[in-house]
């Protein structure tokens, strides 16, 4: 490709992405609350879990931004901590379910035969469960580590973007580029990575950004029903939980986590549908 023609490519792109003005909004969103439930509570003076008894259920005010709980923490470090755990939990939730969907949709769709017939069963299978019930049971019996809840409600996506994969994968497994790998002999995996998975990454990042939504209110419903993230760790979910018990004598504590997961999800949310349309290949140029 010639300099001219990449510069001409880019503006395309550039132009693209401008008329995504709710996709640049959710992007920036994003950005902004990542950096600051990362670096904030390097720069925050209260502990999260430092419970002050005299001082518990305090009004917003000049010391105490979003107030104090129940036990007196400090609402606001409660809030950036757990939008680290509810945050990591949404995005590694997400890539083990895409990793899960990926492996087992792309054999599917790349090897055909019989391979896909129980594969694609065995997604089927996945499909019929409901993914919160069969959530709820893997964590009943194995415990709600967080470890554990993050594998879980990987695998309450993973079907999904299995289909995906499947598709996509069966559509290009003979396409004339990988016909000729073939033919030069390339080996399978070779092939289904180096040649087939990037023409999925666009369908799959699209698909992956609304999982990463999906999993923090999968998250948020399981610490609420106290099957998640267990306190003294802190996520948006079990401050909701915790805070039930007192929403009529001070709703703030209940509102500004289910404010910070509802601004999360539309984000996420928004910002897939517009990498839907960017990525769309019958996109206007």
């Amino acid at each position: 490709m010639t300099e001219p023609q990449a510069l001409a490519k880019r503006r395309k792109l550039w132009r693209r992405i401008r008329r995504q003005p709710l996709g640049l909004t959710a992007f920036a969103v994003l950005m902004i609350l990542i950096l600051t439930v990362t670096l904030g509570p390097l720069a925050w003076p209260f502990d999260p879990d430092r419970a002050n008894p005299l001082n518990n259920l305090a009004p917003p005010d000049g010391t105490h931004w979003l107030g104090t709980d129940e036990l007196g923490r400090d609402v606001f470090a409660r809030i950036l901590a757990g939008g680290r755990v509810s945050l990591a939990v949404g995005i590694f939730s997400m890539l083990v379910g895409l990793t899960i969907g990926t492996a087992i949709g792309g054999s599917a769709g790349y090897f055909g035969g019989r391979t896909e017939a129980v594969l694609m069963r065995l997604v089927d299978v996945f499909m019929a469960i409901p993914a919160f019930f069969l959530i709820l049971v893997i964590v009943t019996t194995f415990g709600n580590h967080p470890v554990t809840v993050i594998v879980t409600v990987g695998l309450g996506f993973w079907a999904q973007m299995a289909r995906v994969a499947h598709a996509e994968f069966s559509r290009f497994r003979r396409h004339e580029f990988v016909e000729a790998s073939r033919a030069l002999g390339g080996s399978h995996p070779r092939i289904m990575l180096r040649h087939i998975l990037p023409q999925v990454v666009p369908q799959a990042t699209v698909l992956a950004t609304l999982g990463v939504g999906w999993a923090i209110l999968t998250e948020a419903a399981l610490s609420y029903l106290g099957l998640g993230i267990q306190p003294p760790l802190a996520s948006w979910g079990n401050m909701l939980q915790n805070a039930q018990q007192y929403l009529w004598l001070n709703p703030l504590i209940a509102i500004w986590p289910g404010l910070f997961i509802g601004l999360t999800v539309l984000a996420f949310n928004l910002l897939g549908n517009s990498l839907r349309d960017l990525l769309d290949p019958r996109g206007d140029s």
